[in-house]
């Protein structure tokens, strides 16, 4: 079965997140390649470089440094933000400001509870 999505990237600064979030999208054939970037800093390099052309990009909220809506600002100012990249925000937050201002963003397409489920893979493909 072909993937849905050729490339997918996790930006999450939690290596037990990633690892599990990163397993979870192989075992469901998410996608043909699965970047991961454990900052949004790093991620920002490897799409302002084109080295990293994701179709999907899961993102986190709560990283030191940068956080997910700082990435969102950063994201917004490059050339790739208009090519129609769905960006999931995937996160642990029970924040309802941190769901709200997710919803709020036009970059972002849903915010989805952390762990990734199959079933929430299941929904994004329909």
């Amino acid at each position: 079965m072909t993937a849905p999505f050729k490339t997918c990237m996790l930006i999450d600064d939690n290596y037990i997140d990633s690892f599990i979030t990163r397993r979870v999208l192989e075992s469901s054939n998410f996608a043909e390649n699965i970047i991961v970037r454990q900052s949004p800093m790093e991620a920002i390099e490897s799409l302002k470089s084109g080295s990293v052309n994701p179709d999907v990009i899961f993102l986190d909220i709560r990283m030191p440094i940068m956080t997910g809506f700082e990435f969102l600002h950063e994201f917004a100012g490059l050339d790739i933000a208009k090519k129609g990249i769905k960006i999931y925000m995937l996160s642990s937050s029970l924040d309802p400001t941190d769901i709200r201002d997710s919803e709020d963003n036009k970059h972002i397409t849903q915010f989805i509870h952390k762990p990734l489920t199959v079933k929430a893979l299941e929904e994004i493909c329909q």
